[in-house]
């Protein structure tokens, strides 16, 4: 990275950092590479480390930079890519879904994923937890909760915990009917359970998908994905349907 004269530029110092510091992460850097350290850079740039941290920020928001627990700044990979347009319609599970498997366990979900799954305040029913992973990191965490009355047939699966509890759940579901489902994004902060997951600190930003499936004219499933703000980009097309996919642009559309 060269240096560079702030002091006469227009816009905020920050601003204008962080474009250099763009331009510099794609001539300079491969993804994954380290970053010089906070105090190297400021010095580098003759800029206060508050407006460095601000430029840094903005470049982790735009998907550019990562920040990992005991490694430090890295350059991000492109964006990942995937659909929760309203025209997909597809159980989960399916063979082209790209979500690993972890855990299953049957208890009472929160109350106001009770009251969308229509199910009773006290009933049990299935929660199904899966990752996404690109390039090696964890980029996504899903819980689903399916009804029990959605898979009535999984009584007699000799499958009674874990990964393969929760592909059986799954399997199962793809025996009903998808009559259509539904989607909806907004955006929210990382807890401490998903920052853990997304190898994220707590509080940073993601993007949670909620998607219905409907069946049988009431809701067979519920998935809550939650996605690292940093490895996604909105688009609205023609249909309405909202995708996130990688690509050159860096900032949301």
């Amino acid at each position: 990275m060269g240096t560079t004269q702030l002091e006469s530029v227009p816009e905020p110092k920050y601003w204008h950092l962080k474009t250099v510091l763009s331009e510099a992460l794609d001539s300079e850097f491969a993804v994954g590479e380290i970053l010089p350290n906070e105090r190297d850079l400021a010095a580098r740039f003759g800029v206060a480390r508050a407006t460095l941290r601000q430029a840094l920020e903005q470049l982790e928001l735009e998907g550019r930079l990562q920040r990992r627990r005991g490694v430090g700044t890295t350059v991000a990979p492109p964006r990942m890519g995937v659909s929760v347009g309203s025209e997909q319609h597809a159980w989960p599970g399916g063979p082209d879904d790209a979500w690993h498997t972890v855990d299953c366990r049957f208890e009472v979900p929160p109350a106001a994923l009770a009251e969308r799954l229509v199910t009773a305040g006290d009933e049990a029913v299935h929660i199904v937890r899966r990752s996404r992973v690109s390039r090696g990191q964890p980029v996504a965490s899903e819980l689903l909760y399916i009804p029990a009355a959605s898979v009535p047939d999984l009584s007699g699966i000799d499958a009674p915990s874990g990964a393969a509890r929760a592909r059986a759940v799954l399997r199962e579901l793809q025996h009903l009917t998808l009559e259509r489902q539904e989607n909806a994004v907004e955006l929210g902060s990382a807890g401490a359970d998903e920052a853990k997951e997304l190898d994220r600190l707590p509080g940073a930003p993601v993007l949670v998908v909620t998607t219905r499936y409907l069946a049988r004219g009431r809701t067979a499933a519920l998935s809550v994905a939650t996605y690292r703000a940093d490895t996604c980009r909105l688009t609205f097309g023609d249909f309405g349907g909202v995708e996130i996919h990688h690509g050159p642009q860096r900032q949301a559309s």
